[in-house]
């Protein structure tokens, strides 16, 4: 049943919000800048930063907005003289024993609190006593460093480990200006989502150590994309420059991850990076190019060529042949739903038939696993789009015939895409030995080096990062993910594989993002404060 509407106006503004709706929610739905802390969309109101003061006609007393709800005919506002100086006065409290740490704080640039001085505060000080000093860089666990002294006690994070992963490790502890965040005795901050505590920091009081003083935030671009970690979907924020992917943060989706996301999926950032990924492709030992075709020196694993001129030495040896070899193709959930119709389209047309493609699922035992909040046992980002492609080509999947074909040897030839994650594969080097052992020409997609092995042709493919296309989550929702930058210059999607293993030629590619010794400053844009 929908709520009632009701009309308010704000700062002279008329809105319209649901019945039921708070003073903050509304000023946010109009866009209006309120100060506040403690107050977060995803979580219950605490109201102990009394900064989100707002003067209502009619009410003598100034009253908080996020404990206050709409009603018909309101009118509010927080321009008003008495609400400056009563922010001001705030400002000046949670100010009063904080450290001035700007320099050195890894939240400058993005600190709420430098934000809502500049916003609504620059006062001259009243406060002429020292400082109460508390405890720097406190271990909270594996994840998240404390600086105590830098914390303002808005709570937030203390109730998202009570209501969102209710795990409870954070409390408030002693009494007034002696009061601080901490730990239980022998309970260290480590549940699957506490960095989100560190997202919603408005201080830089939580750290991640992963991210601590890695990159100036002024440093990073900021790009939206989707989680690839598990079957969820999470929506994420990347940042990332001219040297690669730093950090991945939530974005608000109310149907998907609400403001959440795991700590496990925060790792997709490294997946695209150029340390530990393919750099150029692999022909086995056994293959030689023309100087004209990019040879270079031998390395172990192969000739390193380029990705072109290897799928183009593939097609000639397996593709164009009046009887072509008898293959097999084997998928991971790993890509987008067109790349998975653009190679099984040209498997079926070139290579074989329906019957001849399967599906390698990872830790099937525990792949229906959920932990009740985001994280699921399916570690593929497109599970759903794989089986509906092979679905809606009537193919086969049943990975026992393909390994009583492979032990027949009547598999001449195999092509292999993925996995993108090989870590959330721990049958990777059992599925490598065995193919090796069955089959005498594998070509396989991949984003990281396989192996030293010899045999294999090796191919570089885009990460989530580099390319364009649908995932679709456990529940079906089709999401997109753009194209960013190209960190590996060599890298193919499958689409483009498929392009060039027809005879096609490919479309100019975006120039890689090269690595520039001088930084720019990407921050000229203000982040969104919740």
């Amino acid at each position: 049943m929908s709520k009632k509407i009701i009309k308010c106006e704000i700062n002279n503004q008329e809105v319209e919000v649901p019945e039921g709706t708070s003073i903050i929610e509304a000023f946010k739905e109009l866009d209006q800048s309120i100060a506040h802390y403690c107050w977060h969309p995803g979580l219950s109101v605490a109201g102990v930063c009394r900064l989100c003061m707002v003067d209502i006609e009619g009410i003598p007393k100034l009253q908080i907005a996020c404990n206050t709800e709409v009603k018909e005919g309101m009118k509010i506002s927080n321009q008003s003289e008495k609400v400056k100086e009563a922010v001001k006065w705030g400002l000046e409290f949670h100010l009063i024993n904080h450290p001035l740490d700007c320099p050195i704080c890894d939240q400058a640039g993005e600190c709420e609190l430098q934000e809502q001085y500049m916003n609504f505060g620059q006062y001259s000080p009243n406060m002429a006593e020292r400082k109460v000093k508390k405890r720097k860089v406190v271990d909270l666990g594996s994840k998240i460093v404390l600086d105590t002294e830098r914390c303002i006690l808005c709570s937030r994070c203390v109730r998202f480990t009570d209501e969102v992963s209710k795990t409870h490790e954070l409390g408030i502890f002693n009494r007034g200006d002696r009061s601080e965040i901490g730990i239980f005795k022998d309970k260290p901050l480590e549940n699957e989502y506490a960095v989100n505590t560190v997202d919603i920091c408005p201080v830089g009081a939580l750290t991640s150590k992963d991210f601590r003083f890695r990159q100036r935030v002024w440093y990073l671009k900021t790009a939206d994309s989707i989680c690839t970690g598990c079957s969820t979907g999470c929506n994420i924020k990347i940042d990332y420059n001219e040297e690669g992917l730093f950090r991945v943060q939530p974005r608000y989706n109310k149907e998907v991850n609400g403001y959440w996301m795991c700590d496990k999926g925060r790792e997709v950032y490294r997946l695209p990076n150029k340390e530990g990924r393919l750099l150029e492709a692999k022909a086995p030992s056994s293959y030689s190019f023309k100087r004209e075709d990019s040879l270079r020196p031998s390395r172990a694993g192969g000739n390193p060529v380029s990705s072109v001129e290897v799928l183009k030495k593939i097609r000639e040896l397996f593709v164009k042949k009046e009887k072509a070899p008898q293959s097999a193709l084997v998928l991971t959930a790993q890509y987008t739903v067109e790349e998975y119709e653009d190679l099984v389209s040209f498997f079926i047309k070139h290579l074989g038939t329906q019957q001849d493609i399967y599906y390698w699922r990872n830790n099937p035992e525990s792949f229906d696993d959920f932990d009740g909040v985001l994280l699921r046992g399916d570690k593929n980002p497109n599970t759903k789009g794989l089986l509906e492609v092979l679905t809606n080509q009537g193919a086969i999947h049943s990975w026992e015939s393909l390994q009583n074909r492979l032990k027949q040897k009547e598999i001449e030839v195999l092509w292999v895409a993925g996995p993108e994650n090989q870590k959330v594969y721990p049958d990777l080097k059992e599925k490598i030995d065995t193919f090796e052992s069955y089959c005498d020409n594998i070509i396989w997609w991949t984003a990281h080096p396989l192996s030293d092995s010899q045999k294999i042709w090796q191919i570089p493919t885009k990460t989530f990062f580099e390319k364009e296309g649908t995932l679709i989550n456990h529940t079906g929702r089709a999401q997109k993910v753009k194209a960013v930058h190209q960190l590996v210059s060599s890298a193919l999607s499958l689409s483009e594989s498929a392009t060039v293993l027809k005879g096609e030629e490919l479309k100019k590619q975006e120039p890689p993002f090269l690595v520039t010794p001088m930084k720019t400053n990407h921050f000229t844009y203000k982040k969104k404060v919740l």
